[in-house]
Formats: C-alpha cells, sequence, structure tokens
C-alpha cells in the first residue's frame, strides 16, 4: 500500500516537472482516441523533451553540476595569492588554505604570482580554466586597479565569480624607532621641515594603503614620496632596516613588529580603535575625516565555474572561519573575519570600484 502511494506520487511529481518545464500538456484523452499504449506515448514524451534542446541541455547542466560538486575534490587545488610572502593577502590565505587542505584531504597549493599591483597573479586566474581547481586570493587592489592602470588583464565585473571576504584589517601609519616621530602631528611636521627628504613605504601600486597614504600626502599638504614596494612584506622590510622612515600598510602583517618594539605606531585608518592595537589612535581621532579605509582578503574563482561548486567553497569558508583557533590567529593579526555572501562580496565590488575611482580622480593620481 504504501509502495503503491509512493508510486502514484512519483509520476506526479514527473508529470508536473514535464508540464513546468517543457510547457507539455497531458492528454488522456487523445491516448484513448488513438488507442496507443502507455508505452508509446512515453517514448513520444521522452522525444518530445529532446525536441526542447536548449532546455535539455540545462537539466543535463544542472544534474552534472550537482555531480561534479559532490565529487570535488578530486586533486589538488591552487590558490593563487596576487601579492609576495609575509603581506596581509598572503597570511591570511594560507591560514585558510591550511584548514582548507585538512577538512578535503587534498592540498590547496598557494601559488605567489606577484606584479603590477596585483595585475599578474589576478589576470593570470582570470584566463584559467574554471572547474573549481584554481582560486585567486585578492586585496582592495582587484576594485582598485582598473582605475589606476591603463589596462588590467581582467573585468573586474566579468572576469571571476566572487565567493566570500574572508576577512578585512584596517591599515597603520608607523615609522623606524630611531626617528623623532611619535604622532601624526610629528611626522607632519618632521616633512614640512625637509620637504623632499622623507617617502613612505607603501605595499604596491593599487593597493589602499597606496591610497591611504596619497590622502595623507593630500590633505596635510606634505611633499612626501610614496614608494610602493611589490607587496607587503617588502614594505614592512623597507621600515625595519630603516632604509624608508614611514609606512602605510594593512596591520596583520605588521603587528607582530609594532608589539615588539620593532616599528612604532603612529595611527590607524579605522573609524574606531584596534582591539589588538588599543593604544594607537585612529586617524579620525587626529581630525582626518574620510581616511577610514581598510584591505580585504577575498576569494574568487575564474568566471564560468559550477555554481555548486561555488556554494561549497563558500561553506567551507563561512565553517573555517568560525573555527576557535582561526577566529585566535585573526584576532592576534588584527584582522576582522567577515565571510560574507558571493552576492554581499559582489555588491562590495561594485561600492568600492566607484568609490576609490572618484578618490583617485579626485587626487590627479596619474594612471600607470
Amino acid at each position: 500500500m504504501v509502495n503503491a502511494e509512493a508510486e502514484g506520487t512519483g509520476r506526479k511529481a514527473n508529470g508536473f516537472w514535464f508540464k513546468f518545464v517543457l510547457g507539455l500538456r497531458p492528454r488522456p484523452a487523445a491516448l484513448h482516441r488513438t488507442g496507443r499504449s502507455p508505452a508509446r506515448t512515453c517514448a513520444g514524451t521522452f522525444f518530445e523533451f529532446l525536441a526542447y534542446p536548449s532546455v535539455f541541455i540545462l537539466v543535463c547542466a544542472i544534474g552534472a553540476g550537482a555531480a561534479l560538486a559532490q565529487q570535488y575534490p578530486s586533486r589538488p587545488i591552487r590558490g593563487i595569492v596576487v601579492f609576495p610572502p609575509g603581506g596581509p593577502t598572503d597570511v591570511i590565505a594560507r591560514i585558510f588554505a591550511q584548514k582548507l587542505s585538512e577538512a578535503w584531504g587534498h592540498q590547496v597549493v598557494v601559488d605567489n604570482r606577484v606584479g603590477a599591483g596585483g595585475n599578474i597573479g589576478m589576470g593570470i586566474a582570470a584566463q584559467s580554466t574554471p572547474d573549481g581547481y584554481t582560486m585567486v586570493f585578492v586585496s582592495s587592489s582587484l576594485m582598485v586597479n582598473p582605475s589606476l592602470f591603463k589596462k588590467v588583464p581582467y573585468d573586474v565585473h566579468k572576469s571571476f565569480v566572487p565567493v566570500s571576504v574572508i576577512a578585512a584589517s584596517t591599515h597603520a601609519w608607523f615609522t623606524h624607532p630611531s626617528q623623532p616621530v611619535k604622532s601624526i602631528a610629528d611626522l607632519v611636521s618632521v616633512v614640512k621641515k625637509e620637504p623632499k627628504k622623507y617617502s613612505v613605504a607603501t605595499p604596491g601600486v593599487g593597493t589602499v594603503p597606496y591610497l591611504s597614504a596619497y590622502l595623507l600626502i593630500l590633505d596635510a599638504k606634505l611633499d612626501l614620496v610614496n614608494v610602493p614596494y611589490a607587496g607587503g612584506g617588502p614594505s614592512i622590510a623597507a621600515v625595519l632596516g630603516n632604509q624608508v622612515a614611514f609606512g602605510c600598510q594593512a596591520i596583520p602583517p605588521v603587528t607582530a613588529h609594532i608589539k615588539a618594539g620593532r616599528v612604532r605606531a603612529l595611527a590607524i585608518t579605522s573609524l574606531k580603535r584596534s582591539a589588538v592595537l588599543p593604544e594607537v589612535p585612529t586617524m579620525e581621532e587626529l581630525g582626518y575625516k574620510g581616511h577610514d579605509a581598510e584591505t580585504i582578503t577575498g576569494v574568487l574563482v575564474p568566471a564560468g565555474t559550477p555554481a555548486a561548486i561555488v556554494k561549497k567553497l563558500h561553506a567551507e569558508v563561512v565553517r573555517i572561519m568560525a573555527l576557535p583557533d582561526v577566529k585566535r590567529r585573526m584576532l592576534d593579526l588584527g584582522a576582522d573575519i567577515v565571510a560574507n555572501s558571493p552576492q554581499q562580496f559582489t555588491a562590495q565590488i561594485r561600492r568600492e570600484a566607484t568609490r576609490w575611482a572618484k578618490v583617485i580622480k579626485d587626487a590627479r593620481i596619474p594612471a600607470n
């Protein structure tokens, strides 16, 4: 009795599927008039289904995508990081990649492809096969570069499928402890006394710290040279070695150096003080309005990657970033966990691209 009832329910569901998807109508009366057998009717319905190629392809694609997601991954995954080792994008990407490797039993191989403010790595990712075996870890330069470079090797709105912003971090202005500077006011004073003498190290053209440095240069009318390095690691090293007097950098890779006294923090660019550096004032507190900025670490995949794989990746982002040890590491670094949805990340890309395009235009920063 139960089996017969279940079988009847299945027939109803199948009938609804054909009517809903194909727009076909059951024709019981026609069956009696023509004397066609039920088997021949089923065969006819099947061939009618094949007569709608676009719908047939869609249904097959949906089924194939679901099956692919169940089998995925079956081999190692390449995680392209668009900046060198030691910077915030790299540090956070490696934490995530390690946890994902442990969960899936397949290695996520971090591949640093650096240069041109992240453009080289993003260009490689944009041209990769959209099968889920290439993901790219980016910073806010993803949204900034189209307005800073005459040509970029990707379309910020079409080349990728956003998965999630893993984390975001404020920036710090800092200096070598041998410099006679203990505040932003001191920095402004010494630079104005000796124009052209001082430089600020930033992690590359197109990074938000690079633009944050320009905001202070413009607002305080400073003759301070903005020196873009090939990532956060090299820019911090320049200040640690006292080759450059000042730095402006997302705080995850510089936090340990601040706490150890190897560099001195002057200010941060968030609207409120950082939990990891509570003694450091914000630019807002110091009277510099509109200087709030952060650097994201986001993960994307090439456009065309199956939706089922994107969904599976996003679920892992949410799970991993909620792990107690990961939360603790993010806090120690000074990074805020985000783990937003693909839709929210997409909206953020559009919003931030518009915002920084205006800053670049207003500041008259020349295109590279």
